[in-house]
């Protein structure tokens, strides 16, 4: 079971940007079971370039519900299963920060990066570079990444299921080569994890 994550923010660094939007979607093997999709309202001022980078505006996330509402209801979705992002690092250290900030415990979910397996299973010089976009385009994904969250979970589920066909076709077929293969590297800021669970 994999729950693909995807997030949008008003920066890059957990300690100090907040969330505005979270989605996901949850598959057994490559079957869809569902999705999960909110905006978020941040608490503070979204950034003129974010907006312009995503859409996503004050206005937009005015009647969005906050962080601590939603991060409950994507952690029910998520639980028992494999959390799966691109740059993983980057979405896990924003969840553990929200999770931080409101008070609430880190799930213990093992982490898949479609970057990292990207690194490892593809040739050097198969793509220009290892961006979602370019990644989803190589793989001919149904849905281009637009940096809104549900589109851009959407394709990292699609890069995922390509990767896990390209393993399955060179004989590696058990979860552990999965998540040796897609292990994240190790974050630059995580905060400290004071209550865990699982």
């Amino acid at each position: 079971m994999f729950t693909v994550v995807d997030l949008e923010t008003t920066g890059l660094d957990p300690q100090e940007a907040r969330i505005t939007e979270i989605a996901a979607v949850r598959l057994r093997g490559s079957d869809r079971l569902g999705e999960f999709a909110t905006l978020v309202a941040p608490g503070v001022p979204i950034p003129e370039f974010i907006t312009d980078l995503t859409g996503i505006s004050d206005d937009l996330v005015a009647d969005a519900p906050p962080l601590r509402l939603v991060l409950p209801a994507f952690t029910r979705f998520a639980e028992d299963a494999i959390l799966v992002a691109h740059n993983a690092p980057f979405d896990v250290g924003f969840l553990r920060a929200a999770s931080l900030a409101c008070d609430a415990p880190w799930p213990d979910l093992r982490v898949v990066d479609t970057l990292a397996l990207a690194r490892a299973l593809l040739p050097p010089g198969t793509v220009p570079n290892m961006r979602l976009g370019t990644l989803a385009r190589y793989f001919e994904a149904p849905t281009d990444p637009t940096h809104r969250a549900l589109a851009d979970a959407r394709a990292t589920a699609h890069v995922l299921r390509a990767f896990i066909g390209r393993m399955h076709a060179s004989g590696r077929h058990e979860l552990s080569d999965l998540l040796t293969l897609g292990r994240p590297a190790a974050p630059r800021v995580w905060p400290e994890q004071t209550t865990s669970i699982g």
